[in-house]
């Protein structure tokens, strides 16, 4: 038995614990490379894709602008070895930095034996303090057939050796919205099967409506469609699909499964560490981010259901807080939480949706803007991207935003300040100084949208 006064599992969001720990014995357990799915797999890599695809598409549709430029196409090893080359360092420097620092590191896949007790490789780890962060990973549907080839997850598809003519993308939530950018702009044909009726049926109504049209109009679409089998042909591989309006077999080079990720608390056998989670597999934790096991926290994916790495960021600092000053606890305040999808058009989203509004019966006012109708809109030929806002006629405070166009991720981060502050859309839209002709003038221009105030 080896015994610490910490253990950490996962080093993603785990990684970024600060050891400085007044001399206490610490390890960390990670199965794979440090920086977990975010460095390895997901936000870094794929952030860093979309930008490429952003400069492929620019020159795509350079002409419209009346610029002339020709797309030669990708070097595709180059631009993924400039990606990797610089994640793997990461990683790899993380695990040396935290070698040398006295922090004992375990490879290998780690499972609860016992409360608070950790077996990994045959090699058993106790510790009266642990934060479990061992993330999530992609969900592989039931489905005959799918097994037996060799189909790829973003834990795969971003390191592939060349790119496919073809590619059928199973999901239509965020992670297939942007492989598809990326791999569509690339020169990749583009098939997309989902289930729902629209893309990125989580979102606002209208945002996904409006995202579901654009994308129509760049792949082959497929809503409402269930997969009920996958086989390999003399072409590549073949999905079958029933349901939705256009039924019936496709067939590509590649098959990519999007349909999302499932927490890794079965594989770490929480149940045997008397962790209780939930319906979902998802550790439960409170406000403090602590399990139901004394000395246990738990962050990230495999406690959120909106799996995040800002939002795990922001547990790592409150559960490492909560662990090493139990005598002034801090509690979590997480209700303003934003998200974005990096895709063409990109989508940004904070607080609630106009339906969930509906279905709870509060008073609402929504206020709308093109970014055609701003100077910026016209500078960037945008037709169809638009700022849609909700916020309550009492308080004047927002309850929702969401944007789909240009810079979207970056467009929000005002009205997200805004709720987390309390400001009151009066306040941002006549207290505010905005840039002209800057592309925030559409975000401003919603909120005049909304009625006066009236007097008192």
């Amino acid at each position: 038995m080896n015994d610490y006064d910490v253990v950490i599992v996962g080093a993603g969001s785990g990684n970024m614990i600060p050891f400085d720990l007044g001399g206490r014995r610490i390890a960390i357990v990670e199965r794979d490379r440090f920086g977990g799915t975010c460095l390895n797999r997901g936000c870094i890599p794929s952030k860093m894709l979309v930008y490429v695809a952003d400069v492929a598409q620019t020159v795509r549709t350079a002409g419209g602008y009346g610029v002339n430029a020709q797309l030669l196409g990708p070097d595709w090893p180059a631009v993924r070895d400039r990606i990797f080359a610089r994640t793997d360092q990461v990683s790899d420097d993380g695990r040396q930095w935290r070698e040398r620092n006295g922090v004992d590191v375990y490879t290998g896949v780690a499972r609860f034996v016992a409360p608070k007790t950790l077996e990994v490789d045959g090699e058993q780890l106790r510790a009266e303090r642990m934060i479990v962060a061992a993330g999530s990973r992609p969900i592989v549907p039931e489905i005959p057939g799918l097994r037996d080839i060799p189909f790829h997850t973003t834990d795969t598809i971003m390191r592939i050796d060349a790119l496919p003519a073809s590619m059928i993308v199973i999901g239509g939530g965020y992670v297939a919205a942007e492989m598809c950018h990326i791999f569509g702009a690339f020169g990749t044909q583009i098939t997309i099967v989902e289930q729902e009726s629209k893309l990125l049926g989580a979102l606002d109504d209208e945002i996904a409506l409006r995202f579901t049209e654009g994308y129509a109009e760049r792949f082959d679409v497929r809503l409402s469609a269930r997969v009920t089998k996958v086989e390999a042909t003399a072409h590549g591989y073949a999905v079958h699909a029933d349901g939705g309006p256009r039924p019936g077999v496709v067939e590509a080079e590649t098959i990519l499964v999007a349909t999302g990720r499932t927490p890794n608390s079965d594989v770490l056998d929480v149940e045997a560490g008397g962790i209780s989670t939930d319906e979902k597999g998802l550790v439960v934790t409170d406000d403090e981010c602590a399990t139901n096991v004394p000395g246990v926290w738990a962050i990230g994916d495999i406690t959120n259901r909106i799996q995040l790495k800002h939002l795990a960021n922001a547990q790592m600092r409150l559960a490492v807080h909560n662990a090493f000053h139990p005598e002034s606890p801090r509690r979590s305040n997480f209700a303003v939480l934003p998200s974005a999808v990096f895709a063409d058009p990109q989508v940004a989203s904070v607080g609630s949706t106009e339906r969930a509004l509906r279905e709870q019966g509060r008073a609402f006012d929504v206020a709308r803007r093109d970014y055609s109708d701003t100077a910026y809109g016209w500078a960037a030929r945008d037709t169809s991207g638009f700022v849609k806002l909700m916020a309550d006629p009492a308080t004047r405070r927002l309850l929702g935003a969401h944007i789909i166009g240009p810079d979207a991720s970056t467009l929000i981060q005002p009205l997200v300040q805004a709720m987390s502050l309390g400001n009151t859309v009066d306040q941002l839209a006549r207290e505010v100084l905005y840039i002209h002709p800057a592309a925030t003038e559409v975000v401003a221009q919603a909120l005049l949208e909304f009625p006066h105030p009236t007097a008192a």
